[in-house]
């Protein structure tokens, strides 16, 4: 999954990116208004947490902005605490919001929140005939045995999972676990899916020529 997060204090931006990076999250930054809406309306991301109080472009007109054409998960993460300030991100179209200060591991829980139910999923934990996903802990079980996956492998699985039933392109698959400045290979999606079909059983997922992968539910 890729997140997306817009903050104008060196020293959080740095601490909230790598915190999510141990967490198996490709992360791209942003340190102001104006980078931070260019790239949230240039990639596809899972979801954005953005600061409210920033030089030039503020946090509440990069999201009335990106409100006009993207419907992305926003976590608003600010000091300000009041009532209104909290109506009135919600109001303008933020899905969930934190204040300062705050714990990483409230931000985390926040986020997987925000991707599961923007991807229509109500429960953290997923089955799918044998197999079970964990989001909260990012562990998968087949028949109770847990599997050693790599990040990178569990988020592709995870990315699958969340829309089983349906081709997912490799476009999207690139989006959703690549960093902006990751150089990644042409076929390694293809090294990721073919090792996640050993580690799974080759039944999971299905290659579409042409198209992408479906995880069958």
């Amino acid at each position: 999954m890729r997140i997306l997060v817009v903050e104008d204090e060196p020293d959080l931006l740095r601490t909230v990116a790598q915190a999510l990076r141990e967490d198996g999250y490709a992360v791209d930054e942003a340190s102001d208004g104006e980078e931070g809406l260019y790239k949230a309306t240039a990639w596809a991301y899972d979801a954005i947490v953005l600061d409210l109080l920033m030089p030039g472009l503020t946090g509440w007109e990069v999201l009335q902005r990106l409100r006009r054409t993207h419907k992305t998960p926003v976590l608003i993460l600010t000091a300000r605490d009041g009532v209104q300030d909290r109506v009135r991100g919600l109001d303008s179209g933020a899905d969930d919001y934190l204040t300062k200060p705050f714990h990483l591991v409230e931000l985390r829980a926040r986020l997987r929140a925000l991707i599961r139910r923007s991807a229509g999923e109500a429960s953290s934990e997923i089955q799918i005939g044998l197999l079970a996903l964990d989001l909260r802990s990012r562990q998968v079980t087949r028949e109770g045995i847990v599997l050693q996956l790599t990040p990178r492998e569990y988020a592709l699985l995870e990315l699958l999972a969340l829309h089983r039933g349906r081709v997912v392109s490799r476009t999207e698959i690139y989006d959703h676990l690549f960093e902006e400045a990751e150089e990644s290979l042409s076929n390694l999606i293809d090294v990721h899916v073919s090792n996640l079909r050993r580690k799974l059983g080759g039944d999971f997922i299905t290659t579409r020529r042409g198209q992408g992968y479906i995880l069958h539910d």
